[in-house]
């Protein structure tokens, strides 16, 4: 159910703090399948690209899914990611061995779990990594999940 949510019901309902939702458009470029929000754009791998091209949602909007654990501070990160999103950092709050750095992304409030280390402080932008192989994908209308 946490890895792989059917609906966005179940999505939102399972983790704290809860699964970001942002509606994206999908488009199609030369060299990919592209999901485009609040200026930020992500090249989909493959198989992802695929699905969202043979059940038709080119030119469409769906409902990306990413947990704050899939947000990673960029001075921090452990491990390098090819898709980076802007983010102006709305409250800063440390949880322990954690930072949530609440952030608003495409007119919705968005949460990422980062490094306690982290420089990053309210009012600041900053980049945050996006673990494209942990997002998730729902249609708009049915909220079901895209696979």
């Amino acid at each position: 159910l946490y890895d792989h949510p059917n609906n966005l019901f179940v999505a939102g309902f399972i983790g704290s703090p809860q699964m970001n939702f942002v509606v994206c458009d999908v488009i199609e470029k030369f060299d990919g399948i592209y999901l485009v929000f609040d200026n930020n754009i992500l090249h989909l791998e493959d198989h992802r690209a695929q699905s969202l091209r043979d059940n038709g949602y080119v030119g469409k909007r769906v409902m990306m899914g990413i947990r704050p654990e899939n947000l990673h501070d960029v001075d921090y990160s452990l491990k390098k990611y090819k898709d980076v999103i802007k983010a102006k950092v709305q409250v800063y709050e440390l949880v322990g061995a954690e930072v949530y750095l609440y952030f608003e992304c495409n007119s919705t409030n968005m949460t990422a779990r980062v490094d306690p280390n982290t420089k990053a402080r309210v009012g600041d932008e900053v980049d945050l990594y996006l673990d494209c192989d942990s997002m998730h994908l729902f249609d708009i209308e049915t909220e079901q999940a895209i696979r």
